[in-house]
C-alpha cells in the first residue's frame, strides 16, 4: 500500500514540474513580448520616460507577489537598509539600461549581451560572497566572454550606446542577485520587489523632466504592453517555482533568444549572420553550463534573465522551490 501511495505522490510531483515547466516557457515567452514592445516603439518615447511608465505599471503585480503576512508598508521596509538602497539603484540602472538597449540594438544582440549575467554572478559571487568557484564555473565564464567578442567583433564592427547598456543591463541584474543570495531569507520578496520598482520611479523620473513627449494612443499600447506583461512575466516565474524545482525552471529562460530571432526577423528586418549565431551559441552554453554547475554544488541558481530586471525575484527560496537549489 505504501508503495502505491509513494508511486502516486511521485507522478503526481512529476505532473507538477511538467507543469512548472510548462508555466516557465510562457513566462519567458511572455518577457519576449514585454521587451519586444519596446522595441516596436522605435525610440519614439525617451527611454526615461518608458522605464519610468513601464514601472508604474509594475505595480500591477504587487498583488500577487504578496504574501497574507505582508503589510503594503514591507515594500520600503527593510532588514538591511543599504543593500536595500543598493538594489533600488541597480533596479533603476538595469530597467533604463535595458530600454536603451532593446531600443538601439537587434533583441537577439541585446540578449546576447544580458545572457551574460550568469558569468557575471559567478565573478561577484567570488569577490562579495568568497563562494569556492573551480575551473568549470570558470570555463564557463570565459566562453561567456568570448561568445560576446565573437559577437560584437569589436574593431570590425561599430559599437554603441546599445551594447554598453546591455552589458551595463546584465551586472545590474547580476548584482540585484547577489544582494538577494546575500541577504537569503531575512529580506521579503516584496521588499526587494519595491526597492526595484521604486527605484526605476525615482531615477526614471528625475531623469525624464528635461525631456517628456506625450505618447500616441498607439504608443500607449505598446508600452502598457511593456509593462503589464513584464509584470504578468514575474506572476507566472513565480508560480512556475511553486510548481516545479528552480533547477527545471531556470533553464528554459534561453527560449527567449528564439523569440528575439523570431521577432527580430518578422517585425524588424533583423538578420545573424553566422559568427554572431556561433556566438549565441558560445553564450547560452556558457549560461546552461553555469546552471549545471550551480545545481551539482548546491549554490543558489541565477534568476531569470529579462528586459524586465524584477524577473531576478519569481524563484527566490521564499517561494517554496528547493532549499539549496533556487
Amino acid at each position: 500500500m505504501s508503495s502505491i501511495t509513494a508511486d502516486s505522490s511521485s507522478a503526481a510531483a512529476g505532473r507538477s514540474a511538467l507543469r512548472g515547466v510548462l508555466v516557465a516557457f510562457s513566462a519567458y515567452a511572455v518577457f519576449a513580448f514585454s521587451d519586444a514592445s519596446i522595441k516596436i516603439l522605435h525610440g519614439a518615447v525617451p527611454s526615461y520616460q518608458v522605464a519610468f511608465i513601464g514601472a508604474l505599471f509594475g505595480f500591477a503585480a504587487v498583488p500577487f507577489l504578496k504574501r497574507r503576512e505582508d503589510a503594503w508598508l514591507d515594500m520600503v521596509k527593510t532588514s538591511n537598509r543599504p543593500m536595500w538602497l543598493l538594489r533600488f539603484i541597480c533596479g533603476a540602472t538595469g530597467a533604463i539600461c535595458s530600454v536603451i538597449a532593446f531600443t538601439k540594438l537587434p533583441m537577439a544582440e541585446a540578449f546576447a549581451l544580458l545572457f551574460l549575467l550568469p558569468s557575471f554572478v559567478t565573478i561577484l559571487s567570488v569577490i562579495f560572497l568568497k563562494e569556492d568557484v573551480r575551473w568549470q564555473r570558470w570555463t564557463a565564464v570565459i566562453l561567456g566572454f568570448v561568445g560576446v567578442l565573437v559577437v560584437l567583433r569589436p574593431g570590425f564592427r561599430e559599437l554603441s550606446v546599445g551594447h554598453f547598456c546591455a552589458a551595463i543591463g546584465g551586472l545590474a541584474a547580476a548584482i540585484s542577485i547577489v544582494i538577494n543570495r546575500a541577504l537569503g531569507s531575512k529580506e521579503k520578496r516584496i521588499s526587494l520587489y519595491g526597492a526595484g520598482l521604486f527605484g526605476t520611479l525615482a531615477v526614471s523620473g528625475f531623469l525624464m523632466l528635461s525631456e517628456v513627449t506625450a505618447p500616441t494612443a498607439t504608443q500607449w499600447i505598446f508600452l502598457a504592453s511593456y509593462g503589464l506583461l513584464g509584470a504578468l512575466g514575474n506572476v507566472l516565474l513565480m508560480n512556475a517555482a511553486h510548481m516545479a524545482p528552480a533547477n527545471l525552471v531556470a533553464p528554459p529562460q534561453y527560449s527567449q533568444m528564439l523569440w528575439a530571432i523570431v521577432f527580430g526577423y518578422l517585425l524588424f528586418n533583423d538578420s545573424i549572420d553566422m559568427p554572431m549565431a556561433f556566438g549565441i551559441l558560445l553564450i547560452i552554453f556558457s549560461g546552461l553550463l553555469t546552471l549545471a554547475r550551480e545545481r551539482k554544488r548546491g549554490t543558489p541558481l541565477p534568476a531569470a534573465v529579462a528586459g524586465n530586471t524584477q524577473a531576478a525575484l519569481a524563484t527566490t527560496q521564499e517561494d517554496g522551490a528547493e532549499a539549496p537549489e533556487r
